[in-house]
């Protein structure tokens, strides 16, 4: 009945707890794979992490990124528009990827030192928007899910390469569990690969839950 509504939601918020264990400290523009719903929310649930209010957002036509453009202009953003992948990884820090891909729409020689990427639409053995050869040279490599992402997405990709394997994976939530941050260094390169797991969904629809018995405490259940 939500439209997927709430689904939309614990993927912006999963890449808002991304961000905060592995963003740079200081993001100084950020960069936006696609046009769509999901990438308006993931930039906006970053506010809680950083200020920067600077996008440069790529997409395949012109009347989509306008649109996009305007939308985000609205909420008091300084965005750039480009067809060029390029153009966004030049200038980025932090990136997005928001696209249903099926081919890379970055290559390892666009990497620059110190970026940290949030993928999240391969969602599927078929998606795929990072060049494994990405996975394979970063320093930090983190999944929601290990046994999920071993048949979708960009580690599912990066794994039929002979020169990555899972060792070189942590799964977010051991990662944060002691509450320390993910990236140890402004150099380093990180990628997280969030495929979207069912137990998100459980916890948001407990907490919606929840709340309306609050605000409705008469209601039966």
């Amino acid at each position: 009945m939500d439209e997927g509504f709430l689904t939309n939601v614990r993927t912006a918020v999963a890449g808002e707890i991304v961000a905060k264990y592995m963003a740079p400290k200081e993001v100084t523009t950020i960069g936006v794979f696609g046009t769509g719903v999901m990438a308006k929310m993931q930039v906006q649930y970053l506010q809680s992490i950083t200020d920067c209010k600077r996008i440069i957002v790529w997409g395949r036509s012109e009347a989509s990124l306008q649109s996009y453009k305007d939308y985000m202009q609205d909420d008091g953003y300084d965005v750039r528009t480009t067809l060029e992948s390029e153009a966004v990884t030049d200038v980025s820090n932090l990136i997005l990827m928001t696209t249903p891909s099926a081919t890379p729409l970055i290559n390892a020689d666009q990497i620059k030192s110190g970026v940290h990427i949030t993928a999240m639409g391969s969602d599927t053995a078929e998606k795929q928007e990072l060049d494994a050869e990405i996975l394979c040279a970063a320093d930090v490599v983190v999944a929601d899910s290990l046994v999920q992402c071993t048949e979708r997405g960009e580690i599912y990709k990066a794994l039929s390469t002979s020169e990555f394997n899972l060792d070189q994976v942590v799964e977010l939530g051991s990662a944060i569990a002691n509450g320390k941050r993910i990236r140890t260094s402004d150099e380093q390169v990180t990628v997280a690969d969030l495929t979207g797991v069912a137990v998100q969904d459980v916890q948001i629809a407990k907490a919606v839950s929840a709340a309306l018995g609050e605000a409705f405490p008469e209601t039966e259940k």
